[in-house]
């Protein structure tokens, strides 16, 4: 009897980590190509499952979404340390900036992770921490270098960044892949040192995270 239940049990289990293999795969297609509202049926019919198999993997969307770029999200954050460990500021700056927009250029759906906020995602919080630590400490060591202009926020950029990364898949698929050097050229000379003070008043971190929902995709509640 125990046999013949250990030899069920092998095969079953090379099923199931075939068919989670599967859901990963399409997953990242259909993400990438839709974004991350797209239908979770979708993502199991082509893998070749069904919704049960789906959620008896991934409960949730934020479980899915996370199981998928969470690697590339690591990826992030590994060009946070290359920044951090740069030799002045400003090239440390330039190049975290670029590693991050190469990224949201990617896919689709590492872009609407990386630009807005999305709850229950463990990976992408640790990235969204380290991002700000990241240009926390690029700022005010540019400061003090007198490379960064004085007046510029943290909150600045990030919100900067995360409205122009909104647009980066639409500029990329209307004219060439790598169309988003040119914005980006032009957001970092605004970071250089400059006379005239910005205008109005710098966000707060309340704000900012009030601006990147509003900026998420609107949809009802999901059941799952």
């Amino acid at each position: 009897m125990t046999v013949g239940t250990d030899g069920a049990t092998a095969p079953r289990r090379r099923d199931a980590r075939r068919n989670r293999q599967l859901l990963l795969e399409a997953a990242h297609q259909v993400f990438g190509e839709q974004g991350l509202d797209a239908p979770l049926d979708v993502i199991a019919r082509r893998a070749g499952v069904g919704n049960a198999t789906l959620y008896r993997h991934f409960p949730t969307r934020a479980a899915l979404v996370d199981a998928v770029f969470r690697d590339q999200l690591t990826g992030t954050t590994t060009a946070g340390e290359r920044a951090r460990a740069a030799p002045d500021a400003w090239t440390g700056l330039h190049g975290y900036l670029e590693a991050v927009f190469a990224t949201l250029a990617a896919d689709r759906g590492t872009n609407d992770l990386m630009t807005t906020r999305l709850d229950g995602i463990e990976a992408l919080d640790a990235v969204h921490a380290h991002n700000r630590q990241t240009m926390d400490l690029l700022l005010a060591r540019g400061r003090d270098e007198g490379t960064v202009r004085a007046d510029v926020t943290t909150e600045d950029v990030l919100f900067a960044l995360a409205a122009l990364g909104r647009a980066v898949p639409a500029l990329t698929t209307a004219t060439t892949a790598d169309a988003w050097r040119r914005p980006l050229a032009l957001l970092l000379d605004g970071l250089r040192p400059a006379p005239a003070p910005l205008p109005a008043t710098a966000l707060t971190d309340v704000q900012l995270a009030e601006v990147l929902g509003e900026m998420g995709p609107h949809r009802p509640p999901r059941a799952v």
